[in-house]
């Protein structure tokens, strides 16, 4: 996809109807962007709302202008003699980027031959999340992008590598269930790894949808409780069965749906992610019970060869990581009002 393309995306995604000529109403207005650099999307968005308002990267260089049709011919010819307001990225933008919840600059590149993978790699990772599990925030990075590089050369799109992620979700569950642990983890650690590669692949390439968001974000949400009940079947069926077998998946699986409630009770009252309240509340989402912390625990009860201990460990890990949300909830109700703000927009 080369730059003109990827501004052609941008444009149709945020309502801009991409031009090759100035339209006939004078009045009309335009954005101007210059294809040698490379635009977030939010850029795009936030400039085309703004006319008399000209993007420049950090060394003054015009990017992007908004002028109106009448000024266009001027402002394409030389943009920076024009009479316009001039924003860097973050003036324009914001550093905090709610959406995924990190504080960083938004994406504005010069493309040059010789930058080509350093622009990429800028790309990549404005499109990662800041606040998520530690193995989607400290392992998958580094061989994430390698992936989505390839599934982008390849032509191939986010709902296809969501589509064989769900396909490794069924098939760990019925590996789980019939007791074959290592085969099935092996499934589903493969599987965290392209919901890491899906989503980074969507944006990066500017191809995400409605529905590719509905049937990605529908299986992460769904899946982890049925892997977990899963296992059980699995552990009972072998040498160490564990004892309360209704006790011990109420917790796991209902402790799942329990604390996914509380984060929505949360968003509802405060309209905050609550792991991007406080500095603690952002740390304690790399270890809370999710499906990858959880997999690491089982992942080790199965290397000393006792996948019961490993379910066991997920149940007591899941009520305390309950007892934490919930005093959250708690702590945020005697919160003065209007004080419920991410530390990362500070």
């Amino acid at each position: 996809m080369t730059s003109t393309e990827r501004l052609q995306r941008i444009f149709r995604r945020v309502g801009v109807e991409p031009v090759t000529a100035v339209p006939a109403d004078r009045d009309r207005v335009v954005v101007l962007a210059n294809a040698g650099w490379v635009f977030d999307e939010s850029l795009i968005k936030a400039l085309s709302g703004q006319p008399g308002v000209a993007l420049i990267d950090e060394t003054g260089a015009v990017t992007a202008v908004c002028v109106t049709a009448a000024d266009a011919p001027a402002a394409a010819a030389d943009p920076s003699s024009m009479p316009l307001k001039r924003l860097t990225a973050v003036e324009l933008g914001s550093a905090y980027n709610s959406a995924l919840r990190k504080r960083e600059a938004p994406v504005l590149e010069r493309l040059t031959a010789d930058r080509v993978r350093a622009v990429e790699k800028r790309l990549f990772q404005g499109s990662y999340k800041g606040v998520t599990d530690l193995v989607t925030k400290y392992v998958w990075p580094a061989p994430a992008r390698v992936v989505t590089r390839w599934c982008a050369l390849a032509g191939m799109t986010p709902n296809q590598v969501t589509m064989i992620g769900f396909i490794l979700v069924l098939a760990a569950f019925g590996l789980f269930w019939t007791g074959h642990f290592v085969l099935g983890l092996i499934c589903a650690w493969i599987m965290t790894f392209l919901d890491t590669v899906d989503g980074k692949l969507a944006r990066v390439t500017l191809t995400s949808s409605k529905i590719g968001n509905v049937f990605d974000h529908g299986i992460d949400l769904i899946h982890p409780p049925f892997w977990w009940w899963a296992w059980l079947v699995g552990v009972q069926a072998g040498p160490h069965p564990l004892p309360w077998e209704g006790l011990f998946l109420t917790i796991v699986a209902g402790g799942y749906v329990a604390q996914r409630i509380e984060e929505g009770i949360f968003l509802g009252r405060f309209k905050l992610e609550m792991h991007a309240w406080r500095r603690f509340d952002s740390f304690f989402r790399l270890i809370t019970a999710r499906r990858n912390p959880n997999l690491i625990l089982l992942t080790l009860s199965v290397l000393v060869g006792r996948p019961d201990l490993g379910l066991a460990a997920v149940a007591l890990w899941t009520v305390i990581c309950f007892i934490v949300h919930a005093a959250q909830i708690v702590q945020a109700e005697r919160a003065p009002k209007g004080s419920i703000t991410s530390w990362l927009a500070a």
